[in-house]
C-alpha cells in the first residue's frame, strides 16, 4: 500500500502513456489535433507542368488536371480495379465525395486499368465520385510510386495531405481537416 501512494503519480502517467501507445483512436485524435497545421506549413508544391495531364472522363467529361488548379482544394487519388486496398477505401471515398463534393474537386485517376473494367466497377457499385483515366504521362511529384495513393492539393498545388495506403476517407478526422482547409 505504501508503494501504491508513493508511486501513484507514475502509475497514472504509465496509464496515460499505454492508452495513448496502444489505443488507436486516442493516438489519431491526437494527432490530428495537434499535427495537421504543422504539416500544412512545411507542404511540398506541386509544379505547374506536373497538372498537365490529360484525362479521359469515366462518368464525367474529359478534361485536363490544370483545369482544377486555382479552383478548390483537390482530391486526387490513383487506383485501379485490379487493387484490393484501392477496392476496399472506395466506399469511404464514395461518402467523403457525397459529403465535400461542393467544398472539393475529386479527380480519381484509375492506373494500369482497361475503361471497360472502371465501367463495370463504378456501375457494380453504384459509385458516382468523378473517375478518370490519365491519356498522358503522369510525371513529378504527383507520380504514384504504389497504390493507391491519394493527394489532398490546396488550390495553388500545395500537398495538404499525402496518404499512400487504403485510408477511411470519411473519418471525422478527414472530415473535419476538410473544413478546415476549404474556409
Amino acid at each position: 500500500m505504501n508503494f501504491l501512494r508513493k508511486n501513484l503519480i507514475y502509475l497514472v502517467l504509465l496509464i496515460i502513456l499505454g492508452i495513448i501507445a496502444f489505443v488507436p483512436s486516442v493516438r489519431t485524435f491526437l494527432k490530428d489535433t495537434f499535427l495537421p497545421v504543422a504539416a500544412v506549413e512545411d507542404a511540398v508544391m506541386v509544379d505547374e507542368s506536373d497538372y498537365d495531364v490529360v484525362l479521359k472522363g469515366i462518368n464525367v467529361p474529359d478534361t485536363n488536371l490544370k483545369n482544377f488548379r486555382n479552383k478548390n482544394v483537390v482530391f486526387l487519388n490513383f487506383w485501379g480495379t485490379w487493387c484490393a486496398p484501392c477496392r476496399e477505401e472506395w466506399p469511404t471515398i464514395q461518402k467523403l465525395y457525397e459529403a465535400r463534393k461542393d467544398k472539393v474537386d475529386f479527380v480519381l485517376i484509375a492506373m494500369m486499368d482497361k475503361e471497360e473494367s472502371v465501367r463495370k466497377f463504378m456501375k457494380d457499385n453504384n459509385y458516382t465520385a468523378p473517375v478518370y483515366i490519365a491519356e498522358s504521362p503522369i510525371n513529378g511529384k504527383i507520380l504514384p510510386k504504389v497504390y493507391p495513393t491519394t493527394f489532398l492539393l490546396d488550390k495553388n498545388g500545395r500537398i495538404l495531405m499525402k496518404e499512400t495506403s487504403s485510408k477511411d476517407w470519411n473519418s471525422n478526422s478527414v472530415l473535419k481537416f476538410i473544413d478546415n482547409v476549404t474556409r
